[in-house]
């Protein structure tokens, strides 16, 4: 490839809205341009990186026994009315309706229709197990689309979908996919980490991110560096920090806090550690009658150290023996409730001595506190010396209520819990009988009688992969891409090509090899100057570079330089191609 015959479109300065370096760097590097909030054009370099992410996944899910198919962008709104999700998906999901007035989607995701064709096509237990995917447009309708591809309206994911015939075989897809996503991500040359992660109103044990590490991530990654724990936030576990609660050593004592309305307020002006506070938070759950109106409220509170988190994903898998809990859904209670069970408005608030009975949950931790200090209902008042059974009953419930921090034991006694940066880009997720039972998806299994499939699905951002890996390797030069995905793996530039005969002679042969030998590389004969040529080819990231000249042919030189390396390196022209072979990292 010539670069003449190509596209190459570089800036000098990102766009005003550009806010994150990949964002920048795309933009800059001509990979994007913007159409509209949260559409971009993928320029012909953008494309190339997409289309060897793409290479790679479908090799490995070709490998891992999936087929291929492809199922429309625009999909009938009534398989998404079979399962609910036409109403209850929030405006995300844009609707639209065709010039019959019929209602549709833009696909978000497919397991809609993914089930349906399984009910039409797998009528059989010999059927299974089976594993169908594409690689398809997606549309989210993102309120405030920012970040360029990594928080786009319109974006490509892969989306696999398997169905089992039972727990135990869906299992066994789960672990293979798992592992063709670790080969994917291993092949992409990025440093990633699969975590263990929530599975949300679905239910069930077994989900898991992919997430490329990257210091400018969203997501907070928590993992055991002497083990294998790793786990997103939300997941992460979070152990008792006392082994057991002490015997009280101080009398209650309720004293003035005036003004001060946080627990690291109050530790700081009774002079005690933060770690000795314990921090309260008023919770409501609503039953309501099939009209929607609210028949009865349950105001529940929370109790976490004053030094910790709550962790509103564990909150809302609270479940009570008596069968109440949190898991149908939770607001925070407004402060006409929390003044009628407390006597008081917030930051003076405490377990002890209510207006009205509350359902009282506490973190591992709170619970083996003693001598412990809260609000005391009173504003301008907390209390000291407070004990569990002495000065107010048991909670009603003991469970991990907070977000874990570094330093913290991990959850399997090997180890301190680090914490670091992440960008999700894939996930694995169990779904089990989720939507063949809402769309009746059935097949007959071996003793003739009809069974729900056993389902999992399985994405990769595509594009979102392309700002994640430049969000990772990155420098004030521009994009550091890996090998496998960069747009070319090398360039050439020769300085005159167009004006020595001997220059474009040695360009020309070393282009030639390097293609013969399966590298994708490109010959840069547009004439530039050598400071813009490679900056722009800097800017791209284009990971090897050869520079020809007539004064190194001259005395027999070629000068390589990796996009990472300080200095270039001489290296005879007989020896250069097979120099850049050994290099390469495909």
């Amino acid at each position: 490839m010539q670069a003449s015959q190509f596209f190459i479109s570089t800036l000098k300065e990102a766009p005003t809205d550009a806010e994150i370096v990949s964002h920048k760097l795309m933009m800059r590097a001509g990979f994007i341009k913007k159409l509209g909030a949260g559409l971009y054009n993928y320029m012909p370099l953008g494309l190339r990186t997409i289309r060897k992410v793409e290479g790679i996944i479908r090799e490995e899910m070709t490998r891992a026994g999936a087929v291929e198919l492809l199922m429309p962008v625009v999909q009938p709104a009534e398989l998404w009315q079979e399962t609910g999700r036409f109403d209850k998906m929030g405006p995300e999901l844009l609707r639209v309706k065709d010039r019959h007035g019929r209602d549709f989607i833009i696909q978000p995701t497919s397991e809609e229709v993914v089930t349906d064709i399984a009910r039409q096509e797998l009528r059989s237990y010999r059927q299974l197990p089976k594993n169908f995917y594409h690689v398809q447009t997606k549309f989210r309708d993102e309120r405030r689309p920012r970040f360029g591809v990594m928080r786009g309206r319109e974006f490509t994911m892969k989306d696999a979908y398997s169905f089992d015939r039972d727990v135990a075989s869906a299992g066994k897809s789960y672990d293979t996919m798992f592992a063709a996503y670790s080969r994917i991500f291993d092949r992409l040359g990025l440093q990633y980490r699969a975590v263990a992660a929530d599975t949300g109103a679905i239910g069930g044990d077994r989900s898991h991110e992919f997430q490329v590490i990257a210091e400018t991530g969203e997501d907070a990654i928590v993992y055991c560096p002497s083990s294998d724990y790793a786990a997103n936030i939300e997941l992460a576990e979070g152990v008792a920090l006392i082994a057991a609660r002490g015997a009280a050593s101080a009398a209650l004592e309720k004293v003035a806090t005036p003004g001060k309305s946080t627990c690291a307020d109050v530790a700081a002006f009774l002079g005690l550690p933060l770690e000795q506070t314990v921090k309260s938070l008023v919770l409501a759950t609503d039953e309501t009658n099939e009209a929607g109106e609210i028949i009865k409220s349950t105001v529940w509170l929370l109790l976490v150290r004053g030094d910790h988190e709550l962790n509103e994903v564990k909150a809302g898998k609270i479940e009570l023996a008596d069968g109440q809990g949190l898991k149908a859904g939770f607001r925070f209670a407004t402060e006409k409730e929390i003044v009628e069970h407390f006597g008081c408005k917030p930051g003076y608030l405490g377990p002890v001595q209510l207006l009205k009975p509350v359902k009282v949950v506490a973190d591992r931790t709170v619970a083996n506190m003693a001598d412990f200090v809260c609000g005391a209902n009173d504003e301008g008042f907390h209390l000291k010396g407070v004990n569990w059974g002495r000065d107010l009953p048991e909670p009603d419930l003991v469970t991990d209520l907070r977000n874990v921090v570094e330093g913290d034991p991990s959850p399997d006694g090997q180890g301190v819990l680090a914490i670091q940066r992440g960008i999700e880009v894939g996930h694995v997720f169990y779904l089990g009988t989720k939507y063949s039972k809402a769309m009746n998806a059935t097949f007959l299994d071996e003793d003739g009688r009809p069974k729900h499939f056993e389902m999992g699905c399985y994405g990769i951002g595509v594009t979102r992969i392309l700002g994640a890996a430049i969000e990772q390797k990155h420098d004030e030069r521009g994009i550091i891409w890996p090998d496998s995905i960069a747009p070319f793996t090398v360039v050439i530039c020769p300085i005159g090509y167009d004006r020595s005969v001997d220059v474009k002679a040695a360009a020309d042969r070393l282009h030639d090899d390097l293609a013969a030998s399966g590298i994708d590389v490109i010959l840069d004969d547009r004439g530039e100057r050598p400071g813009a040529m490679f900056a722009d080819w800097e800017l791209i990231g284009v990971p090897h570079r050869v520079v020809l000249g007539d004064k190194g042919l001259k005395d027999g030189i070629a000068e390589y330089q990796g996009r990472q390396d300080k200095e270039a390196t001489k290296v005879a022209v007989a020896d250069v191609a097979a120099w850049v072979k050994a290099r390469v990292k495909v």
